[in-house]
């Protein structure tokens, strides 16, 4: 492409919140654990961009940079002090400039489910915030959470301030709040506990912020049968596509169902990865271009470890998502941290998922779903399979691509 292209895309890009959604080409990396903050970490990253950008991401989701009442910054008190426990405001001030001159988003993470209280109010609760900026009264806090506001319009985030969405004042303060992160250099967004409030403020924040790309984290529990996961979670991969549709469709949404069936998968029972009708079973089945797939992040692995994903079988993880359609992310430690063999196997993914032209909306057909064997054609020009069980397309036009313990891609 020449750069009259590229300048014309990015004037566009900064204007036009769908077309990150429409041209489905993003690879995010998730560019933290549960213990960053220890590490000096805006400093770390800034170390790291060059790679990044190299291999070919798009996006780089970060820890929330705002001020916290705990270390991981899942805990906001003042949202306007970009000083944590990451870094400073003038450290993350150059990461940002670093990315900037990469051509590598920021991801902001955005959390205003509950907010820390600076002083007590109604029932001698922390549920005010003087002397800060954005100083609410017990009125921006839910009923059901100790304070004078409605009741919550989602699942209440226990033991803290739920903030009541259904008040203007707070919509209007936070609005202003993510216009004023898009200013600092932050171009996309990640809703944190996305089913503590109603989508349709996701759909308002976002028309509001003019993010380029943002996900929200819808998670609940997949369908067990008392420990067994249940073959069928199209009730699971609903509920998610019902939260997306309620965003206005602005949003997209970690596939939180493909991670519960594919870490069970790769186990021996590839037989999960084709759903009754014969697609993908997770939201990547359903809505593709809203589904952005994941093996683990600061919850699920790290070491906090909720729901990790089997570290022996990671590679046939990344072999799944860099290959089908969805917008897959990458977990800073699989990337980093599990040794430069991990890195580079990931790398070459990428590099053929770019290079064959897979994007969010890409064609599959899965033409082996075996106990110990998954394989699929992804468009007309990539075969992979995962497992043990022996597999390999038929025709001379195909040459493997890559290939690792227990998986292969081919292209023609």
């Amino acid at each position: 492409m020449g750069n009259t292209n590229n300048s014309h895309e990015d004037n566009n890009q900064h204007t036009d919140v769908g077309a990150i959604l429409r041209s489905g080409r993003e690879i995010l990396i998730q560019a933290f654990n549960w213990e960053s903050h220890k590490h000096d970490w805006w400093r770390n990253l800034e170390r790291t961009i060059p790679d990044i950008a190299k291999s070919g991401f798009t996006s780089m989701w970060l820890p929330p940079v705002t001020h916290s009442f705990a270390p991981e910054g899942y805990l906001p008190q003042n949202l306007y002090s970009l000083n944590s426990a990451y870094g400073s405001e003038h450290l993350l001030k150059m990461l940002l400039q670093k990315m900037k001159q990469y051509k590598v988003r920021a991801m902001a993470d955005i959390v205003i489910n509950h907010r820390i209280g600076t002083s007590q109010g109604h029932g001698g609760m922390y549920n005010r915030y003087d002397g800060v900026p954005m100083a609410w009264s017990e009125h921006a806090v839910t009923s059901c959470t100790g304070g004078l506001g409605n009741k919550s319009t989602g699942d209440n985030f226990n033991g803290v301030p739920n903030i009541d969405h259904s008040q203007q004042f707070v919509r209007k303060d936070l609005i202003e709040w993510m216009q004023w992160l898009r200013n600092v250099g932050f171009q996309d967004f990640r809703f944190d506990f996305a089913r503590g409030y109603s989508p349709k403020y996701v759909k308002e924040y976002i028309e509001g912020a003019k993010p380029l790309f943002s996900v929200g984290e819808y998670w609940d529990s997949c369908n067990y049968n008392g420990s067994a996961l249940e073959y069928n979670q199209d009730s699971h991969r609903q509920r998610i596509i019902n939260w997306i549709d309620g965003t206005g469709q602005l949003s997209a949404a970690f596939d939180f169902t493909t991670k519960g069936i594919l870490q069970e998968a790769v186990k021996g029972q590839f037989w999960r990865l084709r759903d009754p009708k014969g697609k993908p079973p997770g939201v990547m089945g359903w809505w593709p271009s809203r589904a952005v797939t994941f093996l683990d992040n600061h919850d699920t692995g790290s070491t906090q470890a909720h729901w990790p994903f089997p570290s022996n079988h990671i590679m046939e993880g990344y072999t799944y998502i860099l290959t089908h359609p969805g917008i897959p992310t990458v977990f800073y430690d699989h990337f980093y941290d599990w040794g430069n063999s991990n890195h580079d196997q990931i790398v070459k993914l990428m590099e053929i998922r770019r290079n064959q032209d897979i994007n969010s909306r890409s064609p599959v057909t899965i033409l082996e779903a075996q106990p110990n064997l998954y394989s699929a054609m992804i468009g007309e020009k990539v075969c992979m399979k995962i497992g043990d069980g022996s597999w390999c397309p038929s025709g001379r036009e195909w040459t493997v691509a890559t290939c690792g313990h227990r998986y292969a891609v081919w292209q023609k």
